[in-house]
């Protein structure tokens, strides 16, 4: 939800971009310029001035809230008791991931067993959770920023450890477009993060076709789930070896 602080600030902007004056304002609102000066500088204010100066600017509350929201920081990372909140209930987490893949409320109840109105109620926990900003007709708009990323030790990556990392790397990883690939060597401690910025570049690569290919049929897509990962580590029963 904007705060009156942002909507003031947005405002300002606005009569900046329209070449509106205070001058001007005051006109329009039929007020002392000295006194719109003050309520602007104060940066607080009813929102029933601020619809009037919305009118003056012939633009609409709602899209000066859509413009507050638009431009406010999205999250790279969610918080401990955000993350506890999505593992509390599957139909939950199910719907947080369909909705980092963008997928309409359609996609969601087409694809699995919710109906439109668990699915609305699920959007609606995502909003209050902080994960997407709920708009009319069910749309909505995803805060998170393009390298999100689950907590490392978090209860989502506990979660997927605990039960659904075995099934994942049980598969065959022989299928059309599938793969898997260990690999294994010393390299300069100092090169290492070079080649975890190069995984997340992949990882945003194929984030960034998922949404291009949305437009797609069906038809024409499949499902993929990339996993990357790189740390120091030796297989235990290896470690145990050593002198």
């Amino acid at each position: 939800m904007s705060t009156t602080a942002d909507l003031v600030l947005a405002l300002k902007k606005e009569l900046k971009a329209a070449h509106m004056t205070y001058a001007d304002l005051a006109q329009k609102l039929d007020m002392a310029e000295s006194s719109v000066k003050r309520m602007l500088a104060k940066g607080d204010m009813a929102l029933s001035r601020i619809d009037a100066i919305c009118r003056a600017l012939k633009l609409d509350f709602a899209e000066l809230a859509r413009r507050v929201a638009d431009a406010q920081p999205l999250l790279a990372e969610l918080t401990q008791a955000q993350e506890k909140a999505v593992v509390a209930d599957k139909k939950l987490l199910l719907v947080a991931i369909c909705v980092l893949s963008q997928w309409t409320l359609e996609q969601i109840t087409t694809a699995y067993r919710l109906t439109e109105a668990e699915g609305v109620k699920y959007l609606a926990q995502l909003d209050r959770i902080g994960i997407i900003e709920l708009r009319p007709l069910n749309r909505y708009r995803l805060k998170l920023a393009k390298t999100f990323r689950w907590r490392p030790h978090g209860p989502v990556m506990d979660f997927f450890r605990e039960h659904a990392l075995l099934d994942y790397y049980s598969g065959g990883f022989d299928g059309h477009g599938e793969g898997l690939l260990l690999v294994h060597g010393s390299i300069a401690r100092s090169l290492a993060p070079s080649f975890v910025e190069r995984l997340q570049r992949v990882a945003q690569d194929f984030a960034q076709q998922h949404q291009t290919d949305q437009k797609l049929p069906e038809k024409d897509r499949e499902g993929y789930t990339l996993v990357l990962a790189m740390r120091s580590w030796e297989f235990e029963a290896f470690s145990a070896l050593r002198r």
